[in-house]
């Protein structure tokens, strides 16, 4: 099955001011998707907006994703729901030095992603 030819790009050279505004006015969206909706769709409602908190440094994403998969923390913290609800889970100066270094790691998993994402720590 062959695809329709995609339509050709349309360059346009803007001010840095011009950008700017363009970019506002999107507030969020592509700005493709916004200027085809200006100029064509004015009287609907806008389209699909990107997501509010865009990945602002992928690389600290990429990092927290290889954390995540390197912590085992969603087995670990199933296997002590576990015990907790069963009655069993006796805290031991190990147990409760190994609880200790996994709340480290979500502290640090938590800052790298407030990184990534451009949240500000009060924003949450």
């Amino acid at each position: 099955m062959t695809r329709p030819p995609r339509p050709a790009p349309l360059s346009l050279r803007l001010t840095p001011e011009d950008r700017s505004r363009l970019e506002r006015d999107a507030a969020g969206m592509s700005l493709g998707s916004y200027i085809r909706w200006r100029l064509f769709d004015p009287d609907q409602p806008p389209p699909r907006r990107r997501g509010k908190a865009p990945v602002k440094d992928h690389r600290a994403l990429s990092e927290v994703v290889a954390r995540f998969g390197q912590s085992h923390i969603a087995a670990n913290l199933n296997q002590l729901a576990k015990a907790a609800n069963s009655g069993s889970l006796v805290v031991t100066p190990d147990i409760e030095a190994e609880l200790r270094e996994a709340i480290g790691h979500v502290a640090d998993i938590r800052r790298l992603l407030i990184a990534a994402l451009d949240l500000s720590e009060g924003a949450h």
